[in-house]
């Protein structure tokens, strides 16, 4: 498939490496992206201006950055974070470059486009939601004297960084306004990707949000999960491929996929994996998409190369 309409949805570091891999595949790029941050920089101007969290907007913004002098010098810019003593202490640039732009302009999707043409952006960038939300995480396991009684843990940070185990994550407000322009998006996409990412605080909160959800269930394009190369420590200690899956299925039950992307080396039952990934009605694709010094870091011209050859060969719903 030529140039194919890629919407791609998370938040953070995961969202960042998904996005470096696929402005090299195609120029009909949008990131949806996860509003729920709310530590360091984006929590404080979230809190202090009742604003979007801009952080992983930021991120994704840097990530569709050009290789070239303009893209590399814009990506470094935004992405610079202040050392000082004051107000202006661990702030970073981009956040605060872009709810200036939400405030001159009154319109978050317009600041978001402005930036993204200072930057030279290779794609376009859309937050989940139209407001800013909160991560619910019902965990278990914190009460050592109590192993399986669940205490509920707000924030994403919170949730992200949680020593227990979490059975459940929800919104709050439980029923936020989608982007509209997210929504439009996914309906007229080719493709939808999601993933790699925070599973709990990036990933399926996109499911939580009910217009979104039902654009991603109804849409046309076909769907394409990327599984990440390792647990998280905290909210995904422990998961195997086959767990990030089952956590998928039990939060949004009417979710069909098309492919799932996996990194050979994070699999060590593939006809187990090949069994969970068929109940989705979908494709298991192994390919080594890591960047191979032992971290687990996605190579992006290696994730490149996987989803050029996934989206070349198009859809297959014959497990359906």
């Amino acid at each position: 498939m030529s140039n194919p309409r890629v919407v791609a949805l998370g938040g953070g570091h995961g969202l960042a490496a998904s996005l470096n891999a696929l402005r090299l595949v195609t120029e009909s790029l949008t990131a949806v992206v996860t509003v729920a941050d709310d530590g360091g920089s984006s929590g404080r101007l979230r809190r202090d201006l009742g604003v979007l969290p801009p952080g992983d907007l930021r991120m994704a913004l840097a990530a569709l950055c050009g290789d070239d002098d303009w893209g590399a010098t814009w990506s470094r810019v935004v992405q610079h974070r202040f050392r000082a003593v004051g107000d202006l202490h661990n702030h970073v640039v981009g956040n605060v470059l872009i709810v200036a732009l939400w405030e001159l302009l009154d319109d978050p999707v317009a600041g978001l486009d402005w930036v993204g043409r200072l930057l030279g952006a290779r794609g376009r960038v859309l937050p989940m939601a139209s407001v800013p939300l909160d991560i619910i995480a019902e965990v278990a396991g914190l009460d050592p004297d109590r192993p399986d009684h669940v205490i509920e843990v707000r924030g994403q940070v919170a949730v992200a960084t949680t020593p227990g185990q979490v059975v459940v994550v929800g919104l709050e407000p439980r029923d936020p306004p989608a982007c509209p322009e997210a929504v439009a998006a996914v309906r007229e996409a080719d493709w939808v990707v999601l993933g790699p990412g925070s599973w709990y605080t990036s990933v399926l909160p996109h499911l939580l949000v009910p217009e979104l959800a039902e654009a991603l269930t109804q849409t046309s394009a076909a769907r394409l999960l990327t599984l990440n190369l390792a647990p998280q420590q905290g909210e995904t200690t422990g998961f195997g491929p086959q767990d990030y899956l089952e956590v998928l299925a039990a939060h949004a039950p009417d979710l069909w996929l098309d492919v799932v992307l996996a990194d050979p080396g994070i699999v060590t039952d593939a006809a187990e994996l090949d069994k969970v990934v068929r109940a989705f009605g979908a494709q298991l694709v192994l390919e080594p998409v890591a960047i191979g010094d032992g971290t687990p870091r996605h190579d992006p011209r290696r994730l490149a190369s996987a989803y050029r050859g996934i989206f070349d060969r198009g859809r297959i719903r014959s497990c359906r």
